[in-house]
Protein backbone atom coordinates (compact mmCIF):
# COMPACT_ATOMS: atom_id res chain seq x y z
CA UNK A 1 0.00 0.00 0.00
CA UNK A 2 1.47 3.37 -0.98
CA UNK A 3 1.62 6.23 1.57
CA UNK A 4 -1.11 8.12 -0.33
CA UNK A 5 -3.39 5.05 -0.18
CA UNK A 6 -2.84 4.84 3.59
CA UNK A 7 -3.63 8.55 3.99
CA UNK A 8 -6.91 8.16 2.07
CA UNK A 9 -7.96 4.97 3.83
CA UNK A 10 -11.16 5.34 5.85
CA UNK A 11 -11.95 3.62 9.14
CA UNK A 12 -15.33 2.63 7.73
CA UNK A 13 -16.96 2.66 4.31
CA UNK A 14 -18.78 5.84 3.32
CA UNK A 15 -22.39 5.72 2.13
CA UNK A 16 -24.02 8.55 0.19
CA UNK A 17 -27.18 9.16 2.22
CA UNK A 18 -29.33 12.26 2.50
CA UNK A 19 -31.29 12.18 5.72
CA UNK A 20 -32.64 15.08 7.74
CA UNK A 21 -30.68 15.93 10.89
CA UNK A 22 -30.66 18.73 13.44
CA UNK A 23 -27.34 20.25 14.49
CA UNK A 24 -27.18 21.84 17.95
CA UNK A 25 -24.12 23.74 19.18
CA UNK A 26 -23.08 26.85 21.09
CA UNK A 27 -21.59 30.10 19.83
CA UNK A 28 -18.41 31.58 21.31
CA UNK A 29 -20.76 33.62 23.54
CA UNK A 30 -22.25 30.32 24.83
CA UNK A 31 -25.60 30.90 23.12
CA UNK A 32 -27.23 27.69 21.91
CA UNK A 33 -27.95 27.65 18.18
CA UNK A 34 -29.44 24.97 15.99
CA UNK A 35 -30.10 24.28 12.34
CA UNK A 36 -32.11 21.66 10.52
CA UNK A 37 -30.23 20.29 7.52
CA UNK A 38 -29.37 16.98 5.87
CA UNK A 39 -26.39 14.71 5.48
CA UNK A 40 -24.51 14.18 2.24
CA UNK A 41 -22.35 11.19 3.21
CA UNK A 42 -22.32 9.02 6.35
CA UNK A 43 -20.23 6.28 7.88
CA UNK A 44 -19.94 4.50 11.23
CA UNK A 45 -17.58 7.20 12.52
CA UNK A 46 -19.36 10.37 11.32
CA UNK A 47 -20.19 12.01 8.04
CA UNK A 48 -20.55 15.13 5.95
CA UNK A 49 -23.44 17.59 6.02
CA UNK A 50 -24.48 20.97 4.61
CA UNK A 51 -24.81 23.83 7.07
CA UNK A 52 -25.47 27.57 6.93
CA UNK A 53 -24.06 28.03 10.45
CA UNK A 54 -20.39 28.89 10.49
CA UNK A 55 -18.53 26.50 12.80
CA UNK A 56 -14.90 26.08 13.80
CA UNK A 57 -12.72 23.01 13.39
CA UNK A 58 -12.80 21.00 16.62
CA UNK A 59 -16.10 22.56 17.73
CA UNK A 60 -18.39 20.12 19.55
CA UNK A 61 -21.86 19.61 18.09
CA UNK A 62 -24.86 17.50 18.99
CA UNK A 63 -26.47 15.71 16.06
CA UNK A 64 -30.14 14.71 16.35
CA UNK A 65 -31.87 12.26 14.03
CA UNK A 66 -35.47 13.58 14.03
CA UNK A 67 -36.79 10.31 12.55
CA UNK A 68 -35.59 8.26 15.54
CA UNK A 69 -34.95 10.89 18.22
CA UNK A 70 -31.41 9.53 18.63
CA UNK A 71 -28.75 12.05 19.69
CA UNK A 72 -25.01 11.73 19.17
CA UNK A 73 -22.15 13.94 20.31
CA UNK A 74 -19.70 14.90 17.55
CA UNK A 75 -16.90 17.29 16.72
CA UNK A 76 -16.16 19.22 13.54
CA UNK A 77 -13.09 17.80 11.74
CA UNK A 78 -13.11 19.75 8.47
CA UNK A 79 -14.92 22.72 6.96
CA UNK A 80 -15.19 23.50 3.25
CA UNK A 81 -17.22 26.26 1.60
CA UNK A 82 -18.18 24.97 -1.85
CA UNK A 83 -20.83 27.70 -2.18
CA UNK A 84 -21.37 31.17 -0.69
CA UNK A 85 -24.70 29.80 0.62
CA UNK A 86 -23.46 26.96 2.85
CA UNK A 87 -20.55 25.11 4.40
CA UNK A 88 -19.75 21.41 3.97
CA UNK A 89 -19.00 20.18 7.49
CA UNK A 90 -17.17 16.91 8.05
CA UNK A 91 -17.83 15.60 11.56
CA UNK A 92 -16.72 12.70 13.70
CA UNK A 93 -18.83 10.98 16.36
CA UNK A 94 -17.41 11.00 19.90
CA UNK A 95 -17.82 7.20 19.74
CA UNK A 96 -18.50 5.09 16.60
CA UNK A 97 -22.28 4.97 16.07
CA UNK A 98 -23.23 2.81 13.08
CA UNK A 99 -26.81 2.40 14.39
CA UNK A 100 -27.39 6.18 14.24
CA UNK A 101 -27.96 5.97 10.47
CA UNK A 102 -30.89 4.13 8.84
CA UNK A 103 -28.66 1.76 6.88
CA UNK A 104 -30.31 -1.66 6.67
CA UNK A 105 -27.25 -3.63 5.61
CA UNK A 106 -24.23 -1.75 6.95
CA UNK A 107 -20.86 -2.54 5.41
CA UNK A 108 -18.74 -5.15 7.22
CA UNK A 109 -16.25 -2.60 8.52
CA UNK A 110 -19.05 -0.77 10.36
CA UNK A 111 -19.14 -3.53 12.96
CA UNK A 112 -17.82 -2.46 16.36
CA UNK A 113 -15.33 -5.05 17.64
CA UNK A 114 -16.51 -6.70 20.83
CA UNK A 115 -13.94 -7.13 23.49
Amino acid sequence: MSPSDAANRRRSERVMLQIPVKVITHTAERVQVQEETHTLVVNAHGGLLKLKLELMQGQPILLVNPQTGMKQGCRVVRIDQPSPDYFAIAFEFDQPAPKFWPVTFPPKDWEIPRG
